[in-house]
């Protein structure tokens, strides 16, 4: 035991030490779990900090990348609840028959997966609980000669270091605070659903919270899949009408004969099928704020009657000579360039600048590669609540797989790719009761077949001609849909279609 307290002192030293420089938070826990992982026999360190009832991993030592991703809510995890209960340090067990969160997720070479010894502090700042320092080993009775005053001692420096990142942060977001006149620029949001840490991605967090509060039309640009539609779910829930609704319309999927009717409401009899007044989206938003998705797609027939809502704030229903006044944030989203759109006439120029008021890009997922982990992380949490499934874990060679892909269809191809991957690695006959691997084969992140290669997409030789049309114009719809994300629209520009054409053809060959 004196070899080891005398082997921590200078750990500890350094660590105290670190809290007179300046340095990245991240940098500080880096440093705290290096200095636990060296002096204590453990397999894994981490740093988790509570946030909303649920513990969300700030620093790791040991475990996998996808780790970092993850989020552990109290109520599914009863080591963690009970560790953030206690006072000192606590410790399971190997025979302890509650759930181990970091099952399957412990870096080893022996091929073992299950955490058989493991403890916690609960970490505090005055009367507050901050999170939780938790060490895991894969061997039973490995953290049995684990001290636990040195323990308590690591904590209140682990506890001191915390708050010397929280003055830190304070003192620059009070700083950030007294420039944003100059430089429109305050420290990104924590929390939510909006998972990443590139430096494009927290640009797109920092300047929607800049524009939460200014009440302006918001141009949200990116390609489909990026995640445009959290960015302004985020910009509503900041904004002075977070209290009001947020009412989301997909112009793509609009029939033309409807939009003015979905946009504005109509009255009883003003078209067969109008059964009864209805209000619009305009009408359901007022007061707070009304998303317009890919609004690249809406027929120009539509646009000078949205531009004339916007600027006077006047509405009319369909059928009515009533004039409805109402107060509304615009929230506007597309993948398409709508510049090169207004060049080309086919989207107006001054509807573009009514809506345009702040423009914001969300980067494409192959431009935020470091961020892959963090987000396979979350969604492979989700799909191991949703399927009941014990753990997950990405193996090597896929691992290289989702790092090489280009991933067309970004966040969302991710999400419906992973959760994809668990279903067929649980068709193969993986238990749900062990932890799930996922191989290269279960992602089918294979690059979309070019021009040269689509000769794969034969018919039936034996089928007549017009069921051989027919079956090959499913499965090339189908191939460009999924190229696509699940896109229609950008499917049918890509094709060449009219937007109703083509979902008059999906209809007809059984794919809608």
């Amino acid at each position: 035991m004196r070899d080891v307290l005398t082997s921590a002192l200078p750990r500890l030293s350094a660590i105290v030490g670190d809290l007179t420089r300046r340095l990245p938070a991240k940098v500080r826990f880096q440093r705290l779990l290096e200095a636990v992982h060296a002096t204590f026999p453990c397999d894994a360190v981490a740093l988790l900090q509570l946030e909303d009832e649920e513990l969300v991993p700030r620093s790791v030592r040991g475990l996998r990348p996808e780790a970092v991703g993850r989020r552990f809510p109290l109520a599914e995890q009863p080591r963690l609840a009970e560790i953030v209960a206690g006072y000192g340090p606590i410790r399971f067990p190997a025979d302890c028959p509650l759930p181990d969160p970091y099952d399957g997720l412990v870096l080893n070479e022996s091929g073992k997966l299950w955490v058989h010894d493991c403890m916690g502090v609960a970490l505090r700042l005055d009367d507050r609980v901050w999170g939780v320092l938790t060490m895991d080993a894969l061997a039973p009775g490995r953290l049995d000669t684990v001290d636990n005053a040195l323990l308590d001692t690591f904590a209140a420096v682990a506890a001191a270091t915390i708050r010397a990142a929280e003055m830190i942060r304070t003192l620059r977001s009070e700083l950030q605070r007294r420039e944003l006149v100059q430089d429109a620029w305050i420290a990104p949001p924590g929390g939510g659903q909006m998972i990443g840490e590139h430096p494009g991605f927290l640009r797109v967090l920092r300047e929607a919270e800049v524009v939460a509060a200014a009440d302006l039309a918001v141009l949200l640009q990116g390609e489909t899949g990026v995640g445009k539609e959290l960015v302004a779910r985020m910009i509503h829930r900041q904004s002075r009408r977070h209290r009001k609704p947020m009412v989301e319309l997909n112009c793509a999927a609009l029939p033309e004969n409807l939009a003015e009717s979905e946009l504005f409401g109509h009255v009883r009899g003003a078209f067969s099928g109008a059964q009864q007044d209805r209000a619009g989206r305009f009408e359901l938003a007022h007061q707070g704020t009304l998303f317009l998705d890919e609004i690249g797609e809406l027929p120009l027939t539509i646009q000078g009657t949205l531009l004339r809502a916007l600027q006077s704030g006047q509405i009319q229903r369909v059928g009515s000579d009533r004039s409805h006044s109402v107060d509304v944030r615009v929230i506007a989203a597309t993948n398409r360039d709508l510049q090169a759109e207004v060049a080309a006439g086919r989207f107006r120029a001054d509807l573009y600048h009514r809506i345009s008021g702040f423009p914001i890009t969300v980067p494409p997922l192959r431009e935020r590669g470091e961020d892959i982990s963090l987000l396979v992380g979350y969604f492979l949490q989700r799909s191991q609540s949703k399927l009941g499934v014990r753990g997950i874990r990405i193996e090597k060679d896929a691992w290289r797989s989702l790092a090489e892909y280009s991933w067309p269809g970004n966040v969302r191809e991710l999400e419906h790719t992973l959760d994809r991957a668990v279903l067929r690695a649980l068709s193969e006959g993986q238990r749900a009761d062990t932890v799930v691997s996922i191989l290269p084969h279960h992602l089918g992140t294979q690059p979309a077949p070019t021009s040269a290669s689509r000769t794969e997409l034969e018919v039936d030789a034996e089928l007549p001609l017009s069921e051989a049309v027919d079956d090959f114009k499913r499965r090339v719809f189908k191939d460009r849909i999924d190229g696509h994300g699940g896109n229609l629209a950008a499917a049918a520009r890509s094709l060449g279609i009219d937007r109703g054409n083509f979902h008059r053809q999906l209809k007809r060959l059984g794919l809608r």
